[in-house]
């Protein structure tokens, strides 16, 4: 697999995971709150994830939503703190 690739399928797996959190990246995006640093950031942290397929099964297993992040995700606090500024808005 490439590096590209990789770093792309990693990228969906952060996505993903903020869509299942009700968090919409690129609305963050557009209000400032959320940079393309940032999304290198989370994707970078994802990239040192050695089960990617962990992620991919719980994302599954969780497509209508949650409220909370799974512990395995490098991301979790992250995540959590986004989806905790919206639902306080």
């Amino acid at each position: 697999m490439s590096g590209q690739t990789k770093y792309e399928e990693h990228a969906h797996l952060v996505e993903k995971m903020a869509e299942v959190l009700g968090v919409d990246l690129e609305e963050e995006a557009m209000a400032g709150r959320w940079t393309p640093e940032d999304m290198q950031d989370t994707v970078s942290r994802c990239l040192g994830c050695t089960e990617p397929s962990q992620c991919k099964g719980w994302l599954g297993s969780h497509d209508t939503g949650t409220d909370e992040t799974p512990g395995f995700c490098r991301n979790k606090d992250l995540l959590e703190a986004m989806r905790a500024r919206l639902v306080s808005a």
